[in-house]
């Protein structure tokens, strides 16, 4: 198969520039020029893939970071699994968050303050830090909409039904 570029050029000039490209091209295998389709094919396939992987890391995201079991919601300190069977935390089983003791002593605290009592002694809990704890559980209420959404729940059935490994 002949290649050739046409240029204006000279004919002994576009001779030249013709041996040089057949003699490049001589030298190429083959086996070493793909397709375009076989190229588009190998795109489309990492493309599926990376969007696999963004759904699996969305799904890992929200369980492994926002709702992992050994770990304060509030502020990330490790949780030790056995405080929550005492006696001395039975007060606090209506915490719906799993706090550690002094996330849950401040949320308390916070329920009380807005029913207008509280404990006078934590001075540093005003308007401001209760507008924080506001916003934190409007935050929490937004991600469990998240989670309860139809497109959330549908890209976990997806997985199910994948695998994640495929």
């Amino acid at each position: 198969m002949l290649y050739s570029v046409r240029l204006n050029l000279s004919s002994e000039k576009q001779h030249f520039l013709d041996y040089k490209l057949f003699s490049i091209l001589e030298n190429v295998p083959v086996a070493n020029i793909i397709s375009f389709k076989d190229k588009k094919g190998l795109a489309e396939e990492k493309e599926a893939a990376l969007i696999k992987r963004r759904k699996i890391q969305a799904v890992r995201k929200v369980f492994q970071c926002t709702h992992c079991a050994f770990k304060c919601e509030k502020c990330g300190a490790q949780i030790d699994g056995k405080s929550s069977g005492h006696p001395e935390n039975s007060r606090k089983l209506n915490v719906p968050y799993n706090f550690c003791e002094e996330c849950s002593d401040e949320y308390l605290d916070y329920i009380e303050r807005l029913k207008g009592a509280g404990d006078p002694d934590c001075y540093w809990h005003n308007e401001a830090w209760i507008d924080a704890w506001g916003k934190w559980i409007d935050y929490q209420s937004s991600v469990d909409q998240y989670l309860k959404s139809k497109e959330f729940v549908q890209l976990l059935n997806e997985l199910k039904q994948t695998g994640p490994e495929k």
